[in-house]
Parts: structure tokens; sequence; C-alpha cells
């Protein structure tokens, strides 16, 4: 380990040295491949390793992928870092990719696809030029702003865990403990060129609106340290998901039965043992075996996982993003990647995928379900104001507003849901009703399905509960109804 460099009088290189030291990122005769976009972190990540190069014997090299995202200005960044390199005789590493055409190729958001191109071009890079590790300009208002989006979307700990300062050994963020406008201060003291991507300031974008607007109220009305605030939150749940990740490796390899490339087997039995948290951890370490990560897997994927644990059928398939499947056969769970889209799987199948979700309503209002491309809106009325009921049509219903509470839910079929269609006496099988209507499979994995106080009030766009109906007596109603997106 190369002797501590406290004599810098320069605060940046000060504290890149002690987060350095303390995370253990770097070691003598690392081969360190920069991320360098040509804005002020990266920019300023480079020249921080450059000042600590001697020192560790680092070799150096740039990496710079060109997204095509803002034309004249994306080539501008690229000559820029090219240059950049070549004044310190390092050798750079400039890929051309066409973000919009993945973006819409894999059907990702534009920052999925951005991220998942930019990281795969880094990695090879690595791999083809033998670096053993990736510098990434990320710093403190970075993982804040993260922080805040994860809690916006309702993320658990591993969101509000924010950046990782060291991933696999091979990713560093030797700027994670500096502040933005320390970076912009290093550089202009220093006289250090950069360039300035626009795009940055487009509040279309959320993380965009969280930089410019909320995080200055947040300053100014809440807390000056809401920066510090939430880096601190997120080193605390870090720090309790390490410990945590223990715990859940042991009961996971006490509940597995078995693991193959891209199956994993749960014996039912012992995840019922567990406590609902660990039930949710081992599902979620279940799926992340085969698929490598987790993403665009949601709370609502995991919730309905435990919703074919409780049933009372011993029986059902869910189909999750990324060709993850999950059936339940008797007493074991099979978590499985299947080679194929799930679009292409036989739909002749004794039992139809199902794209799992899950939402809840709060108040009345309008919500969009994302995996059947459905928006459904709630809205109040006086039963003065009540059309004719038998012109509304499949896709509106109206409820008694006495028979029915807040909050509601909104989720896909079940096995073994019932309820008591509008004008029969007892109750009925749901699956028995799509038969009875021949619902194909296929349509009844895009229904969704409406409870009020766990009770299924409205099979969604086919019929309400006998038992919510408008009746005589009903002075206010609550309106219901499904548009396609």
């Amino acid at each position: 380990m190369p002797a501590s460099h406290k004599g810098y009088k320069d605060k940046v290189l000060r504290t890149v040295e002690q987060t350095v030291t303390t995370y253990g990122m770097l070691k003598s005769r690392d081969a360190v491949v920069v991320g360098v976009s040509g804005g002020p972190d990266s920019v300023a990540l480079l020249h921080v390793l450059l000042k600590f190069s001697s020192k560790y014997s680092l070799r150096l090299g740039v990496a710079h992928l060109n997204h095509s995202l803002r034309q004249d200005d994306s080539d501008r960044d690229a000559d820029f870092v090219s240059d950049l390199a070549k004044k310190f005789n390092l050798p750079c590493y400039i890929k051309k990719e066409d973000i919009c055409k993945y973006k819409l190729e894999k059907k990702l958001s534009l920052e999925e696809a951005a991220r998942h191109v930019r990281y795969s071009f880094f990695n090879q890079v690595a791999e083809d030029k033998q670096f053993n590790k990736i510098a990434l300009g990320h710093h403190s208002d970075d993982n804040a702003e993260l922080v805040l989006m994860n809690l916006f979307r309702g993320s658990g700990p591993l969101g509000l865990s924010g950046i990782p300062k060291v991933r696999n050994r091979k990713i560093i963020r030797p700027l994670i403990e500096l502040k933005r406008d320390e970076l912009i201060d290093f550089l202009h003291k220093n006289e250090l060129k950069y360039v300035s991507d626009t795009s940055n300031r487009d509040t279309r974008y959320i993380r965009n609106r969280i930089r410019h607007n909320l995080i200055p109220l947040l300053k100014t009305s809440y807390n000056p340290k809401i920066i510090d605030t939430l880096n601190r939150l997120a080193s605390i749940v870090s720090t309790e998901e390490e410990w945590m990740d223990g715990i859940i490796l042991l009961a996971f390899k006490q509940t597995v039965l078995s693991i193959e490339n891209d199956n994993v087997t749960l014996s039912v039995p012992r995840l019922c043992d567990e406590h609902l948290a660990v039930q949710r951890r081992i599902i979620r370490k279940a799926i992340a075996t085969i698929k490598g990560d987790l993403r665009r897997i949601r709370f609502s994927h995991i919730d309905s996982t435990l919703g074919l644990l409780e049933s009372r059928s011993a029986h059902g398939n869910l189909d999750l993003p990324n060709r993850i499947t999950i059936q339940r056969s008797g007493g074991i769970l099979i978590v499985t990647r299947q080679k194929n889209a799930l679009r292409y799987l036989d739909v002749k199948s004794a039992r139809a995928p199902t794209t799992a979700f899950t939402y809840k309503i709060e108040k009345p209002g309008s919500i969009f379900i994302e995996e059947i491309g459905m928006h459904v809106r709630f809205t109040e009325m006086v039963v003065k104001d009540l059309p004719d009921l038998s012109r509304s049509g499949q896709e509106t219903a109206f409820f008694d507003w006495d028979s029915i509470s807040f909050p509601m839910v909104l989720r896909n079929f079940q096995p073994g849901d019932r309820f008591k269609p509008l004008g029969v006496m007892g109750t009925q099988k749901v699956k028995k009703y799509f038969i009875d209507k021949k619902v194909s499979k296929a349509e009844r994995a895009k229904c969704a399905i409406l409870l009020s106080q766990g009770e299924i009030i409205w099979l969604v766009g086919y019929r309400i509960d006998e038992t919510v109906k408008v009746i005589p007596s009903t002075r206010k109603v609550l309106k219901v109804e499904l548009f396609l997106a």
C-alpha cells in the first residue's frame, strides 16, 4: 500500500486519498480505465488519478461512449475526451452507439438503455485491454439524488443504500465522498477545462427535477445539509444490508433444493416457515441468482410470488420481466429464466403465464397499469349524476360508496380467486367465470382485478360483484373507468 497522502493541501485530493484507502479501491500497479464523458465530474476524476498515478504506479486509460443523443454536441464531447487523453499520452477507447435505437430494440427506458450500453462498453474495454479496475466519477450529490429517486419509486433498503463505492472489487468511485461544488471549485482553481451537457438541465427527466428543483427546496426550507443527511442514510442502510446478506444467505441455502444454470428450486414448506421479510429476500435472491440482477423486478412481483404460496391451489404460474417465470407445483417453487421471450412460449400450456402486478389505490384519481398498458380512473359522484347504467359499457363500473372503502388494490388474477358475480346468488371461482365466458388464457393474463377490503369487487372490463352494486338507497357512487393506453 502506498504511503498516506495527508500532505496534500488540496481538500479534494485529501478526501479522495482517504476514500481510496478506506475502501481499498486501489493497489500498487493497478490498471485503471477511467470512464470520461467530458463533463466536470469525470474530468476531475481523471486529473485526480493522474495525481495519484506515480505513487500507486497506475496504468491509466480513458474510455468514452458517444451516446449519439445530442448530434454534433455528442461528437464534440468525444473529440474533447480524445484530445484530453492525447495531452497526457493515455490510450483512449471511444465507441459510438445509437442509444435511441437500442432503447427501442430492447424496450427499455432511455436511462436504462444508456446505462446498459455504457457499462457493457466499459467492461469490454477492461477485458480486452486488461484493466483490472474501472473508475467512475459519481459523487455524493449523485448518491443523494439516487436515494431520493429510489424513495419515490417505493424502493426497499437496497435502493436506499445508494451507489456502491466499490462493486465486484472492480468498479470504483473515488469521488463518492465529495460534493459537486467541490469538484467544480477544484477544476476552476486548477484551470482545467471540461464540457457541459445541456441535457443535464432538461427537467423532463426526474433526476434533473430532483437536482434543480427539489434539492434546492429541501436545502432552503428543510435541511441545508440534506446531501450529507441522505448520504449518511445510504451509508447506514448499506452497512445493514451487508449484515443482512449473511443472514439471508444461510436461510437461502436451507430453502434451496437445487440450483442449475437457469433454474432455482425452493422448498415451499421451508419458505413458509420464514418471516415474511425473509421470504421476500429469499425470493429476490433466487431471481437474482439466475437473472444476475434485480432490475425491473418490483415489489408487486415479489408479493405476487408470495400469493402463490398463500393460495389454496397448490399450482400456479407467474411471468416476470426479462423472461423470468415462477411456478408453484405442490411443495416446490421453481424460478426459471426462459431461453425465449415469454411471448413466444406455448400459449396452449396447461396454465398460461401471467404478468404479475399489484397497485394500491389510496383515493379517487387515475392510475396506469404498466404491465398491461391500461389506465384506470376512479371518480366520486353523487347518485343524481348517475347515467343510464345499461348504456355505460363493459369498461365502466359503478359502486355503492358505502359498500366499498379505500385503500383499494388492483392486481392480476390469482389461483383460488372467488367473487359473487352481479345477478348470481352464490360465489363463483373467477377461473370458472372466465371459462364460462370463453375468456382466453391470454386475455385472463391481462385482466385487472379490483379489490376492496380484501374482497374482489370487479373483474375489470367484465363483471362487478353483487355486494357492491348501486341500490335504491345509494346516495354516493364510485365510478371506475378503464382506458387502453
